[in-house]
């Protein structure tokens, strides 16, 4: 049995499909959770505030939770054509504990899911960037939903499939 983070970077839409996507994990009988970062409501990252406070505790506990996981979902909307800041200062304050900024994410298997008001792929595109540069395989296949394109639950039975068969 595999266990999946659901990483949300958003509410309302995005929490949505989040949840869809972890009653299919449920039922190929996985495990997972959802991880809303907006709730975490860490500061935004810079190098004075860490100097000055050092890590925050919530980044510590975040950082060991994604450790016990054996694959990542990434629910993320488009802001502005890349994604939302908080997944961006999230993943920023991650990777400044221990020597290896990769450590966390190095060759874990990851999907990208968006709903977002324009199209995603946009998103999805700076979403993989990222994850791919800190040692995720980032898979091709996405899930999107938008305002014109309905959630398709046949797409998230696929990708968690092949998520689950590689990690």
């Amino acid at each position: 049995m595999k266990n999946i983070a659901i990483i949300v970077a958003s509410v309302n839409k995005n929490m949505q499909l989040a949840y869809n996507i972890q009653e299919v994990i449920t039922e190929l009988g996985q495990k997972s959770d959802v991880i809303n970062l907006v709730s975490l409501n860490l500061p935004m990252y810079t190098s004075v505030i860490e100097d000055e406070k050092g890590i925050p505790s919530k980044v510590h506990d975040l950082a060991k939770h994604l450790q016990t996981f054996d694959a990542l979902i990434i629910v993320s909307p488009e802001y502005n054509g890349s994604m939302p800041p908080v997944l961006n200062n999230a993943i920023a304050w991650v990777s400044r504990i221990g020597d290896d900024f990769r450590a966390i994410f190095n060759q874990k298997f990851v999907a990208l899911a968006t709903h977002s008001g324009g199209g995603g792929m946009r998103g999805n595109d700076a979403v993989r960037a990222m994850f791919s540069y800190i040692g995720a395989n980032v898979l091709s296949r996405e899930i999107i939903n938008n305002y014109s394109k309905a959630y398709k639950k046949e797409t998230v039975v696929s990708v968690v499939k092949e998520l689950v068969g590689l990690s």
